[in-house]
């Protein structure tokens, strides 16, 4: 049978979500082993305790994307033997000693910017373990990636993306994994948080037509890419953007709107094969169009 837009979009949709299982076993089996490693190398008894773990980014929000990127975790370490005054002014040694923990367990590297350490496991995947220090009031110190510390407010952040979603009628959430399959198609312009900000920040009502969402999100999102960190400490999130970086996304992004414009009018008068054409060049090669 051959499939309509709507039927394509809805098929796709589930193709790209965290399978149950994913959400049920993979991911939370992925952030306990995080969990465990953390607690064997620094027990109560260390001179630095590790406190909890904390499930976070786009794993946390229900905005990852099959196959799945990496899952992000927050490893809270306790200042009870005074760990904070030893690393205050050094949070490279910091962020190093977390990575010797994983010595001769699974192969890692530094990530982005030296704020977290990539964790690879040898059944496949990896996890971004970003450790940090707890501050207060849900703010915590996180290592800035040249031997300094910035200040971080995630679990502020995602509990915004939240209470947006629910406004939203829980559309937010499956627009933003259709826009995640776009940015990771049209060369990952978008880091995801500032992505998910952008789309959380541009829309003041969603329906259930995520074809007219994704238009209307690649011709609007231009004029809101300067967004705030939602938890209140990372100033504006664009910052990462050189001005040719800036000047490539936005042309991405016309050109998108361009395209969904012309597949949303194609499917307006019935011709399901090219509106689906159009849209597997925005969303990828997976878009089916059979």
């Amino acid at each position: 049978m051959t499939l309509t837009t709507t039927q394509a979009f809805s098929k796709f949709l589930e193709d790209i979500t965290a399978t149950d299982n994913q959400k049920s076993t993979f991911i939370p089996n992925r952030k306990a082993s995080v969990d465990e490693d953390m607690g064997k190398a620094f027990p109560s008894t260390s001179d630095m305790p590790y406190f909890e773990g904390i499930l976070m980014g786009s794993a946390s929000k229900g905005t990852i994307i099959r196959p799945l990127d990496d899952i992000d975790v927050l490893a809270v370490f306790s200042n009870k033997n005074g760990a904070w005054s030893k690393y205050a002014y050094d949070s490279k040694s910091f962020i190093y000693r977390i990575r010797e923990a994983y010595a001769g367990t699974k192969i890692q590297q530094v990530g982005t910017r030296g704020q977290a350490v990539r964790v690879f496991y040898k059944t496949g995947g990896h996890v971004d373990v970003a450790p940090v220090f707890y501050r207060g009031n849900d703010v915590y110190h996180l290592p800035n990636g040249t031997g300094g510390w910035l200040l971080t407010a995630p679990t502020v952040a995602n509990a915004w993306f939240s209470e947006k979603n629910k406004a939203l009628g829980y559309h937010l959430g499956p627009v933003v994994r259709l826009i995640k399959t776009w940015n990771r198609a049209h060369s990952k312009h978008f880091r995801s948080f500032h992505l998910e900000t952008v789309a959380a920040t541009t829309f003041s009502s969603l329906g259930s037509n995520y074809r007219d969402a994704l238009q209307k999100f690649f011709e609007w999102a231009p004029r809101y890419l300067n967004v705030s960190d939602p938890g209140g400490q990372g100033g504006d999130l664009s910052t990462y953007l050189s001005w040719m970086s800036r000047q490539n996304l936005i042309q991405a992004l016309n050109t998108a709107a361009d395209r969904a414009k012309k597949a949303n009018e194609a499917e307006g008068r019935g011709d399901h094969a090219e509106a689906k054409r159009l849209w597997r060049i925005i969303l990828g090669d997976t878009f089916p169009i059979s």
